[in-house]
């Protein structure tokens, strides 16, 4: 089973993208519970959207204490508690301009990919809406759902502006594409 914690500020869109994403999966044939969770619900306040995803219909009805992947709209929530929810094999996308290897320094046991999804969202006409620039590099990072699923979930399901969230969230898939590629050589 799929776990994804997707960890913002509210008004950020953390809770817009577990739907985006939840609608991709499904659309992809996947059985997906998706739920968020809420600090004081205002804006400015972190913000939870939880993920599971499987073959087989998702009966476990709890906060996820292991994610597979986290997605983070904010680097200053990587700490606490978000990443007592991260093993050394857990993946981590964060929208920061800093480098992977600025993460290192105080993550050093955890995979983390910094993608700067705000430049991307402003080139694109998107202001300060990162959802699919992250969308687009989690997709690319987990592999799943595939880049045509999600990006026909963000086509069906945003509000507007359908042709500038699909062009960011294939510069955000393409951006950790060059990451992994870099990595692995």
């Amino acid at each position: 089973m799929l776990e994804i914690i997707i960890q913002g500020r509210g008004g950020q869109g953390a809770q817009t993208a577990g739907n985006l994403l939840a609608a991709a999966f499904h659309a992809q044939g996947l059985h997906v519970q998706c739920f968020a969770s809420y600090g004081g619900a205002r804006r400015g306040t972190p913000v939870n959207s939880h993920l599971r995803v499987d073959q087989r219909p998702v009966r476990l009805r709890c906060d996820i204490e292991l994610a597979s992947a986290i997605l983070c709209f904010d680097a200053s929530l990587l700490e606490g508690k978000l990443l007592a929810t991260a093993g050394p094999d857990t993946l981590i996308v964060v929208n920061s301009a800093r480098s992977a290897a600025e993460f290192a320094e105080f993550l050093p046991t955890t995979r983390v990919i910094p993608i700067d999804a705000l430049t991307i969202s402003r080139q694109h006409g998107l202001g300060r809406i990162v959802n699919s620039a992250l969308l687009g590099a989690l997709a690319r990072v987990i592999k799943a759902p595939t880049l045509a699923i999600l990006t026909q979930a963000l086509v069906d399901n945003v509000p507007r502006q359908p042709d500038e969230n699909v062009a960011a969230c294939n510069e955000g898939y393409r951006c950790a594409d060059r990451q992994l590629f870099e990595s692995a050589t």
